[in-house]
Protein backbone atom coordinates (compact mmCIF):
# COMPACT_ATOMS: atom_id res chain seq x y z
CA UNK A 1 0.00 0.00 0.00
CA UNK A 2 1.15 3.31 -0.57
CA UNK A 3 1.77 6.19 2.05
CA UNK A 4 0.64 9.48 1.70
CA UNK A 5 1.60 12.90 3.97
CA UNK A 6 -0.87 14.59 5.60
CA UNK A 7 -0.52 18.44 6.66
CA UNK A 8 -1.48 17.93 9.93
CA UNK A 9 -2.51 15.33 12.69
CA UNK A 10 -6.12 16.08 12.06
CA UNK A 11 -6.19 15.21 8.33
CA UNK A 12 -3.74 12.14 9.10
CA UNK A 13 -6.36 10.06 11.60
CA UNK A 14 -9.77 11.44 10.24
CA UNK A 15 -11.01 8.66 8.40
CA UNK A 16 -8.29 6.48 9.77
CA UNK A 17 -9.57 2.66 11.16
CA UNK A 18 -6.39 2.01 13.29
CA UNK A 19 -4.12 4.71 14.49
CA UNK A 20 -0.29 4.13 15.61
CA UNK A 21 1.47 6.48 17.36
CA UNK A 22 5.38 6.08 18.30
CA UNK A 23 6.87 9.73 20.39
CA UNK A 24 9.88 9.95 21.98
CA UNK A 25 8.02 10.46 25.58
CA UNK A 26 4.61 10.75 28.52
CA UNK A 27 4.58 14.25 27.56
CA UNK A 28 4.07 13.97 23.57
CA UNK A 29 1.58 10.68 23.82
CA UNK A 30 -0.08 12.68 26.17
CA UNK A 31 -0.01 16.11 23.55
CA UNK A 32 -1.42 15.03 20.82
CA UNK A 33 -3.98 12.38 21.95
CA UNK A 34 -5.65 15.54 23.77
CA UNK A 35 -5.27 18.04 21.91
CA UNK A 36 -5.41 16.18 18.20
CA UNK A 37 -6.13 12.47 17.75
CA UNK A 38 -9.43 12.05 20.21
CA UNK A 39 -10.97 15.25 18.88
CA UNK A 40 -10.43 13.68 15.11
CA UNK A 41 -10.35 10.30 14.59
CA UNK A 42 -13.67 8.34 14.05
CA UNK A 43 -14.69 6.94 17.08
CA UNK A 44 -14.37 3.28 15.74
CA UNK A 45 -11.29 3.67 15.03
CA UNK A 46 -8.67 1.46 17.01
CA UNK A 47 -5.74 3.81 18.77
CA UNK A 48 -2.50 2.28 18.97
CA UNK A 49 0.47 3.82 21.30
CA UNK A 50 3.61 2.23 20.34
CA UNK A 51 5.72 4.89 22.41
CA UNK A 52 8.05 3.61 25.24
CA UNK A 53 6.81 5.79 28.31
CA UNK A 54 5.87 5.59 32.06
CA UNK A 55 3.36 3.39 32.54
CA UNK A 56 1.35 6.66 34.37
CA UNK A 57 1.07 8.22 30.97
CA UNK A 58 -0.19 5.21 29.23
CA UNK A 59 -2.81 4.70 31.76
CA UNK A 60 -3.70 8.19 31.42
CA UNK A 61 -3.92 8.36 28.12
CA UNK A 62 -6.23 5.20 28.16
CA UNK A 63 -8.68 6.49 30.21
CA UNK A 64 -8.89 9.65 28.27
CA UNK A 65 -9.35 7.48 25.33
CA UNK A 66 -12.06 5.17 26.69
CA UNK A 67 -13.77 8.22 28.12
CA UNK A 68 -13.89 9.52 24.74
CA UNK A 69 -15.34 6.00 23.49
CA UNK A 70 -11.99 4.74 21.93
CA UNK A 71 -10.71 1.23 22.16
CA UNK A 72 -6.78 1.86 23.07
CA UNK A 73 -3.68 -0.21 23.53
CA UNK A 74 -0.24 0.51 24.64
CA UNK A 75 2.10 -1.93 22.44
CA UNK A 76 5.14 -1.08 22.86
CA UNK A 77 8.21 -3.14 20.97
CA UNK A 78 11.09 -4.63 20.89
CA UNK A 79 13.76 -6.02 18.37
CA UNK A 80 15.11 -2.94 16.93
CA UNK A 81 16.11 -1.93 13.64
CA UNK A 82 16.66 -5.09 11.95
CA UNK A 83 13.75 -7.16 13.39
CA UNK A 84 11.63 -3.67 12.34
CA UNK A 85 13.51 -4.17 8.46
CA UNK A 86 12.45 -7.86 9.04
CA UNK A 87 8.99 -7.45 9.87
CA UNK A 88 9.62 -9.62 13.28
CA UNK A 89 9.12 -7.29 15.67
CA UNK A 90 8.01 -8.22 19.32
CA UNK A 91 4.97 -6.03 20.54
CA UNK A 92 3.67 -5.79 24.43
CA UNK A 93 0.33 -4.68 24.60
CA UNK A 94 -1.82 -3.17 27.79
CA UNK A 95 -5.05 -3.21 26.85
CA UNK A 96 -8.89 -4.57 27.46
CA UNK A 97 -8.76 -7.86 26.98
CA UNK A 98 -12.15 -8.16 24.48
CA UNK A 99 -9.36 -5.81 22.13
CA UNK A 100 -6.23 -7.93 22.31
CA UNK A 101 -7.60 -9.76 18.69
CA UNK A 102 -7.79 -6.40 17.22
CA UNK A 103 -4.60 -5.02 18.16
CA UNK A 104 -2.66 -8.48 17.36
CA UNK A 105 -4.30 -8.42 13.78
CA UNK A 106 -3.19 -4.79 13.61
CA UNK A 107 0.49 -5.42 14.60
CA UNK A 108 0.71 -8.55 12.80
CA UNK A 109 2.48 -7.46 8.91
CA UNK A 110 5.29 -6.11 11.27
CA UNK A 111 5.51 -8.35 14.16
CA UNK A 112 6.90 -12.12 15.10
CA UNK A 113 5.04 -12.45 18.32
CA UNK A 114 2.25 -9.94 20.16
CA UNK A 115 1.87 -10.81 23.46
CA UNK A 116 -0.90 -10.04 25.66
CA UNK A 117 0.99 -8.35 28.60
CA UNK A 118 -2.26 -7.38 30.78
CA UNK A 119 -4.23 -4.22 31.24
CA UNK A 120 -3.67 -0.64 30.33
CA UNK A 121 -0.34 -0.32 31.20
CA UNK A 122 1.45 -3.71 31.43
CA UNK A 123 2.59 -3.04 28.19
CA UNK A 124 4.96 -0.32 29.54
CA UNK A 125 5.87 -1.94 32.24
CA UNK A 126 7.13 -5.19 29.89
CA UNK A 127 9.13 -2.89 28.09
CA UNK A 128 10.63 -0.83 30.96
CA UNK A 129 11.86 -4.39 32.94
CA UNK A 130 12.83 -6.03 29.47
CA UNK A 131 15.03 -3.33 28.30
CA UNK A 132 16.41 -2.94 31.77
CA UNK A 133 17.13 -6.49 31.09
CA UNK A 134 18.80 -6.08 27.96
CA UNK A 135 20.84 -2.63 29.31
CA UNK A 136 22.62 -4.95 32.28
CA UNK A 137 23.22 -7.95 29.90
CA UNK A 138 24.61 -5.83 27.40
CA UNK A 139 26.98 -4.76 30.10
CA UNK A 140 27.75 -8.00 31.55
CA UNK A 141 28.66 -9.45 27.68
CA UNK A 142 30.55 -6.72 27.00
CA UNK A 143 32.64 -7.18 30.55
CA UNK A 144 32.77 -10.77 29.29
CA UNK A 145 34.40 -10.12 25.97
CA UNK A 146 36.83 -7.72 26.99
CA UNK A 147 37.66 -9.75 30.05
CA UNK A 148 38.29 -12.42 27.58
CA UNK A 149 40.28 -10.24 25.31
CA UNK A 150 43.08 -9.14 28.35
CA UNK A 151 43.27 -13.11 29.12
CA UNK A 152 44.59 -13.66 25.71
CA UNK A 153 40.90 -15.75 24.18
CA UNK A 154 39.99 -15.20 20.63
CA UNK A 155 36.67 -13.05 20.76
CA UNK A 156 35.38 -15.54 17.74
CA UNK A 157 36.42 -18.81 20.43
CA UNK A 158 34.50 -17.26 23.29
CA UNK A 159 31.48 -16.51 21.43
CA UNK A 160 30.94 -20.42 20.11
CA UNK A 161 31.48 -21.37 23.63
CA UNK A 162 29.09 -18.40 25.42
CA UNK A 163 26.66 -19.07 22.56
CA UNK A 164 26.88 -22.77 23.68
CA UNK A 165 26.80 -22.20 27.04
CA UNK A 166 24.85 -21.28 30.24
CA UNK A 167 26.12 -17.33 29.79
CA UNK A 168 24.13 -17.83 26.45
CA UNK A 169 21.88 -14.29 25.62
CA UNK A 170 20.02 -12.51 23.07
CA UNK A 171 23.63 -9.86 23.50
CA UNK A 172 25.68 -12.43 22.64
CA UNK A 173 24.38 -15.08 20.17
CA UNK A 174 22.27 -12.49 18.10
CA UNK A 175 23.74 -8.91 19.09
CA UNK A 176 27.13 -9.62 19.42
CA UNK A 177 29.15 -6.06 20.55
CA UNK A 178 32.27 -7.42 19.10
CA UNK A 179 33.03 -6.10 15.43
CA UNK A 180 33.08 -9.32 12.90
CA UNK A 181 31.62 -11.98 15.50
CA UNK A 182 28.43 -13.79 15.30
CA UNK A 183 25.71 -12.27 12.99
CA UNK A 184 25.96 -9.07 11.34
CA UNK A 185 25.03 -6.45 13.52
CA UNK A 186 25.93 -2.56 14.52
CA UNK A 187 29.17 -3.46 15.91
CA UNK A 188 30.05 -4.09 11.98
CA UNK A 189 29.06 -0.95 10.98
CA UNK A 190 30.96 1.18 13.43
CA UNK A 191 27.88 1.15 15.93
CA UNK A 192 26.25 3.04 13.38
CA UNK A 193 22.15 2.18 13.22
CA UNK A 194 20.72 -0.08 15.79
CA UNK A 195 19.26 1.17 19.09
CA UNK A 196 21.28 4.70 19.93
CA UNK A 197 22.59 4.43 23.64
CA UNK A 198 20.17 7.78 24.43
CA UNK A 199 17.27 5.51 23.77
CA UNK A 200 18.94 2.74 25.68
CA UNK A 201 19.46 5.41 28.79
CA UNK A 202 16.08 7.07 28.19
CA UNK A 203 14.64 3.29 29.29
CA UNK A 204 17.12 3.21 31.54
CA UNK A 205 15.81 5.99 33.44
CA UNK A 206 12.16 5.18 32.88
CA UNK A 207 12.99 1.94 34.81
CA UNK A 208 14.99 3.47 37.54
CA UNK A 209 11.99 6.26 37.93
CA UNK A 210 9.69 3.17 37.94
CA UNK A 211 11.51 1.40 40.61
CA UNK A 212 11.67 4.29 43.09
CA UNK A 213 7.86 4.84 42.72
CA UNK A 214 7.06 1.29 43.00
CA UNK A 215 9.58 1.12 45.63
CA UNK A 216 11.63 -1.79 43.70
CA UNK A 217 15.52 -2.66 44.46
CA UNK A 218 17.56 -2.56 41.29
CA UNK A 219 20.72 -2.09 41.98
CA UNK A 220 21.99 -3.20 38.53
CA UNK A 221 19.67 -1.25 36.70
CA UNK A 222 21.25 1.50 39.07
CA UNK A 223 24.29 0.92 37.58
CA UNK A 224 23.70 -0.11 34.06
CA UNK A 225 21.67 3.82 33.69
CA UNK A 226 25.15 5.52 35.39
CA UNK A 227 27.39 3.82 33.06
CA UNK A 228 25.13 4.56 29.88
CA UNK A 229 25.04 7.79 31.02
CA UNK A 230 28.57 8.09 31.41
CA UNK A 231 28.85 6.89 27.76
CA UNK A 232 26.85 9.11 26.41
CA UNK A 233 28.24 12.01 28.45
CA UNK A 234 31.61 11.54 26.53
CA UNK A 235 29.53 12.07 23.29
CA UNK A 236 28.32 8.65 22.02
CA UNK A 237 24.42 8.90 22.74
CA UNK A 238 24.18 8.64 18.46
CA UNK A 239 26.20 4.90 18.47
CA UNK A 240 24.84 1.42 19.55
CA UNK A 241 24.12 1.11 22.76
CA UNK A 242 26.85 -2.05 22.13
CA UNK A 243 29.49 0.49 21.58
CA UNK A 244 29.90 0.37 25.15
CA UNK A 245 32.40 -2.34 25.24
CA UNK A 246 34.93 0.29 23.51
CA UNK A 247 34.48 2.35 27.06
CA UNK A 248 35.11 -0.45 28.88
CA UNK A 249 37.78 -1.37 26.54
CA UNK A 250 39.38 1.68 27.01
CA UNK A 251 39.29 2.05 23.49
CA UNK A 252 36.92 5.24 22.42
CA UNK A 253 39.41 6.73 19.76
CA UNK A 254 38.27 3.79 18.08
CA UNK A 255 34.42 5.26 17.91
CA UNK A 256 34.26 7.36 15.06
Amino acid sequence: AACHAAASVAEAVKDAEVVITMLPAGQHVRGVYSDQILSAAPKTALLIDCSTIDVESARAVAAQAKAAGFRFADAPVSGGTMAAEAGTLAFMVGCDAADFAAVEAALEPMSRVTIHAGDHGAGQAAKICNNMLLGVSMLGTCEAFALAEKLGLAADRFFEIASKSSGQCWSVSTYCPVPGVGPSTPADRNYDGGFATAMMLKDLKLAQDAAAKAGASTPMGAQAEALYALFDGNGFGGKDFSAVLQMLRGKLSQLS
